[in-house]
């Protein structure tokens, strides 16, 4: 697995679990906004060894609880289940953050009960993925692109078995009525987060929504979940 990095130890990124954190090297998308951008193109100067992690893993087994996959986009990485296995073995729970590109990796990770618990990035209403994604892409490509990301949002959807959660960075080219077209895609998901955007140096887009721009699309969305929250602020 490419890591490009690897954090020991979080109180909050894995609900009501003491995680540590592996960020994967590459990702599928290019959003703008990403302040990951050296784990885009895997061109991030950390190296990590993953035998390392599983040494500091196992050292910690009796302290941490959980292990959160992130990137980049883990689901692009070849051995990502055999490193999950690797982690399970030591008897810790597995969050794994994903765009939702690959819902075939995501469903066979569900269905064999590799994961606990799915955070799934939902950049913008569907229409205007585009906007986020900055992708030099044909439509064809767009297209199954956006059909992969509605399979994910349905697999998701559609079980029980385990927990998940949508979030949204409100970025300053989201509107209002994006907000209700992704209210309407995930309507009766667990949970949803609107993320704040932290402004982006030399960029046209840097003002953020103010407070009052997140209540009220909070208030769009708790018509579609009920369960959704600010966070960041």
């Amino acid at each position: 697995m490419l890591i490009g990095g690897f954090m020991k130890q979080s109180f909050i990124d894995f609900p009501q679990t003491l995680s540590s954190i592996i960020f994967t090297n590459g990702c599928n998308l290019n959003c703008w906004y990403c302040h990951n951008r050296q784990l885009i193109n895997g061109n991030s100067q950390e190296n990590y060894s993953i035998d390392k992690i599983y040494e500091f893993l196992e050292s910690r087994k009796n302290f941490i609880e959980g292990v959160v996959i992130s990137g980049g986009e883990p689901t692009i990485q070849p051995d990502l289940e055999s490193v999950i296995d690797k982690i399970k073995s030591l008897n810790l729970k597995v969050k794994l953050d994903t765009n939702g590109t690959n819902p075939k990796v995501l469903k066979h990770l569900m269905t064999t009960n590799k994961i606990d618990y799915v955070a799934m990035d939902i950049k913008n209403s569907l229409k205007n993925y585009d906007k986020i994604i900055c992708l030099n892409i044909d439509q064809d490509k767009i297209k199954n692109l956006i059909d992969n990301i509605k399979e994910s949002v349905e697999i998701l959807l559609n079980q029980d078995v385990i927990d998940y959660e949508f979030r949204t960075t409100f970025s300053p080219d989201i509107s209002l009525e994006d907000i209700e077209e992704i209210g309407k895609l995930i309507k009766g998901a667990n949970r949803f987060y609107l993320q704040k955007y932290n402004p982006v140096s030399n960029h046209t887009l840097t003002i953020p929504h103010t407070l009052t721009d997140f209540e009220n699309a909070i208030k769009i969305m708790k018509n579609y979940v009920p369960n959704s929250n600010i966070r960041g602020f």
